[in-house]
């Protein structure tokens, strides 16, 4: 999720119950696609079911393969912003905050992050932002 300030993001800090990278910083809405479901509805769920979101506008960036010692998953990545004020849904979240991008990158590699979102924000936050400010 984008603020109106054009260098920042929103993300989530999963909750410390999570089985998989409890604790760490991810990005502000992820989830899973159910069966019958399109991945605008999904979307469109998780926003809602992690944050109460329901007015927001999202773009495409790409879609990819994460694959780490645990998962293999197809991963669809947006950005999206709102005027809406994010309500974070306690069982699944812990905090959440806006990061300025710089903030995000001074703290790479620091065990601070979930491994995939340090990776989708090297090859898809990045490439957008390099992609917006040539426009």
């Amino acid at each position: 999720m984008k603020n109106k300030a054009p260098d920042e993001l929103y993300l989530q800090k999963r909750a410390s119950t999570k089985d998989l990278l409890p604790g760490k910083w991810d990005t502000s809405i992820g989830g899973h696609i159910n069966p019958g479901e399109s991945v605008a509805e999904a979307l469109k769920r998780e926003a809602y079911e992690e944050l109460r979101l329901e007015d927001f506008k999202y773009h495409f960036i790409r879609k990819y393969i994460w694959e780490s010692l645990r998962e293999k998953e197809l991963v669809y990545s947006f950005t999206d912003s709102t005027e809406e004020t994010p309500v974070i849904n306690k069982e699944e979240i812990e905090k959440g905050r806006f990061w300025t991008l710089q903030e995000i990158r001074d703290n790479f590699g620091k065990d601070i992050f979930t491994p995939n979102f340090e990776h989708e924000f090297k090859r898809s936050v990045e490439i957008l932002l390099k992609q917006n400010q040539n426009q």
